[in-house]
């Protein structure tokens, strides 16, 4: 007879029993390369932690940029900032962002992936909290603005522990499209917020920002609870600052960091910033406040939602056809749209008056462009990391086949941290170039396209010289390589 001991414990499989065993939302031995365990179980296990990452994720994206809406509801006259402040408070989260992301790797492996994303979608509430109170309060030091802005990035460190969590359930053939999906479905977060502060603006105006906060507060609470209930932490998951520091001792791990400012630092450089673009040009077209807020916030969200949708299909393309290519062809095609913005910035400023429809038209267009093709490279770029740690792996000595799988895994994870706080100090950057391009004589975003076309010329030139031109010499080498694997 049969009894409640002999059946299945939950995660297993009667008939193949290889199934992952999850006791207490524990797994203790997790390999995603086994098909028999995969099949058995083991992808529904990781679809349903993936599900709950992209949830937590996406909140604390939305929760990372709610400044980029914030400075929609803050005229001058009534919390005395001008833009350059504005660009320098959408900064500051970003720095702070970027720089959690490395602690905020290890914080998986250290706490466990369904633990630390529950604590970390709790650590929302401060910065939002703090955001709602300073919205109501509109005479507080600029300080106080500087402050709850930075506690803001806590959102941000959110991505790198959710990609090495979400990097450790899936399998090596897999993870371009699963890591595609994690991270579009929290950089999605982006335009969901921004849309939000569009609906309250078109509904009840510019003048009550603390709703856009009061319904985040909501939904910081959903992404615990559901984290809680239905994730995993995995016991053989590494990834602590020694396998960070290992990752550095390889060339291709600075390279694909650089490169990832060129992709992720743009996307979220430009979230954070589009929205005071617009705004700025349509005050200078004759609008109100309150319309040059209306019209900005209408436009602001499309391009980080074209962004994040495209991110996955990144990934994909790089599971095809190979990351290195596909980031080649990427950052070719960002050249030409930061050409665009180049000509519509320079006709702007010689006839303002005449050809500002014009102008603003190739604007919102190059801006799009930039935002689906930053979405693109992002997702190749990120295909590239374990691909590099697979290749090597196989020409360590001493590991058998199960620690050279643990072994790429754990690096993978480890340079997906430190890329992304190197990647997340690209939005830094572009917000402080756009600012100090406002500030120059001319007084317009001309001469930061200028240097982000440049930059997005030696990205181009780097990804071509390291990871296309001598794909054919490194196979045959051994060495790490960025291609279809």
């Amino acid at each position: 007879m049969t009894t409640l001991s002999d059946q299945p414990k939950q995660g297993q499989d009667a008939r193949a029993g290889k199934a992952p065993v999850v006791r207490g939302h524990y797994i203790e031995h997790w390999d995603a390369e086994d098909v028999d365990a995969w099949e058995a179980g083991g992808k529904d296990i990781a679809r349903r932690n993936l599900v709950w990452s992209v949830i937590a994720e996406h909140v604390g994206f939305s929760v990372w940029s709610v400044w980029s809406v914030m400075v929609l509801f803050m005229p001058f006259d009534v919390y005395g900032i001008d833009a350059a402040g504005k660009f320098f408070l959408v900064a500051v989260p970003a720095l702070v962002g970027a720089l959690l992301r490395i602690p905020y790797t290890v914080a998986t492996a250290r706490f466990g992936g369904r633990n630390w994303t529950v604590f970390s979608a709790l650590l929302l509430l401060v910065p939002t909290l703090l955001t709602l109170w300073l919205m109501v309060n509109p005479g507080a030091s600029y300080t106080m603005f500087m402050l709850a802005a930075a506690t803001a990035g806590v959102g941000g460190g959110n991505f790198a522990s959710s990609m090495t969590n979400i990097n450790a359930f899936y399998p090596q053939r897999l993870k371009g499209w699963a890591l595609g999906l994690n991270a579009g479905g929290g950089n999605i977060g982006v335009p969901v917020i921004q849309l939000v502060g569009l609906m309250v603006i078109a509904t009840v105006g510019n003048t009550e920002p603390y709703l856009v906060c009061a319904i985040y507060l909501v939904l910081i609470a959903v992404a615990a609870v559901g984290a809680a209930l239905f994730m995993d932490n995995l016991g053989n998951q590494k990834a602590d600052l020694r396998s960070m520091l290992e990752t550095l001792r390889f060339r291709d791990s600075w390279i694909l960091s650089f490169l990832y400012i060129g992709t992720f630092g743009s996307f979220i450089g430009f979230s954070f910033a589009f929205g005071q673009v617009l705004q700025i040009n349509f005050l200078a077209g004759g609008d109100t406040p309150a319309q040059a807020s209306l019209h900005a916030a209408q436009i602001a969200f499309l391009g980080p939602l074209l962004g994040s949708i495209s991110r996955p299909f990144g990934g994909r393309l790089a599971d095809r056809i190979g990351g290195g290519r596909i980031t080649l062809y990427t950052f070719g095609a960002m050249v030409l749209s930061t050409a665009i913005l180049v000509v519509a910035g320079s006709i702007d400023d010689a006839t303002p008056g005449a050809a500002s429809g014009t102008a603003m038209t190739a604007l919102i267009v190059g801006f799009v462009a930039l935002f689906v093709l930053s979405g693109i490279g992002n997702g190749s770029v990120y295909k590239m990391i374990p691909s590099i740690f697979e290749a090597r792996s196989k020409t360590l000595d001493g590991l058998d086949d199960e620690g050279r799988k643990a072994w790429s895994r754990n690096m993978s994870g480890a340079l997906m941290g430190f890329a992304g706080a190197v990647g997340g100090l690209g939005g830094v950057g572009i917000n402080l170039v756009l600012r100090a391009s406002y500030l120059s004589p001319a007084q317009s975003a001309t001469t930061a396209f200028w240097v982000f076309l440049g930059f997005y010329v030696l990205c181009a030139v780097v990804t071509w010289f390291v990871f296309v031109r001598r794909t054919a010499a490194k196979e045959g080498a051994g060495q790490p390589i960025a291609v279809k694997p």
